[in-house]
């Protein structure tokens, strides 16, 4: 099995490297930022690709777009994603091409060699290898959507008006409907979105939330 790592942190990208060594695999390269990456890829044909999510310049979502564009022009790549913690829509755009010879991890993962290892064979075996926190989480934000789904076209203005931070006094206004309308609205709102009674600004905050991601997701 050949692989390239791509990641950023030296301390860890050498660590990397040694743990996959030490096992007997064939690292053909280390590299610290996304235009190396594609560039060791294309120079030394490995079977896998082990990418940090966040690489430089901005330390967002360069090295997933990367391992994408690798795929893109290597489809036989097979690609390992790490990241520290669940990036949804990274995850979402790795797996829009299929889930085959792809793997999402978690980095606290990788302290688990046995695991680590597991899943890095899979992927390269052509299999799928999913952190379960990825999987519960994108599952939870779907079930997210979809209750959001169950809204009435009022319902969603309401909620649109509350994602810009007004109050019920404020959302009547833009509306031309009753304060007393807007307070029944959210409470269907609530309802709906499965929020329990308790501390109304919280419940606010977590149905805006939802809101947005929901916008995300098809903006």
């Amino acid at each position: 099995m050949r692989i390239v790592v791509a990641e950023d942190d030296a301390l860890l990208r050498e660590g990397l490297v040694l743990l996959l060594r030490g096992e007997g695999l064939d690292v053909v390269a280390g590299v610290g930022d996304p235009d190396a990456l594609l560039d060791a890829v294309a120079e030394h044909r490995p079977d896998v690709a082990i990418v940090d999510v966040r690489m430089p310049p901005t330390h967002t979502d360069e090295g997933i777009r990367a391992a994408v564009a690798a795929r893109a022009a290597h489809p036989e790549l097979a690609v390992l994603v790490l990241s520290a913690y669940v990036e949804q829509s990274f995850a979402t755009e790795l797996l829009a091409g299929g889930a085959h010879r792809t793997g999402y991890l978690l980095k606290e993962r990788v302290g688990r060699v046995g695991t680590f290892l597991e899943a890095l064979h899979r992927v390269a075996g052509g299999g799928t290898a999913i952190d379960p926190e990825v999987v519960a989480q994108l599952f939870a934000r779907q079930r997210a959507a979809d209750r959001l789904a169950d809204l009435t076209v009022r319902e969603r203005e309401v909620l649109a008006v509350m994602a810009e931070g007004l109050g019920n006094g404020a959302i009547a206004t833009r509306l031309f409907i009753t304060e007393n309308a807007v307070h029944k609205h959210i409470r269907s709102i609530f309802a709906k979105l499965g929020l329990q009674a308790g501390d109304d600004s919280d419940r606010r905050v977590v149905a805006v939330l939802r809101h947005l991601e929901a916008t995300q997701r098809t903006g």
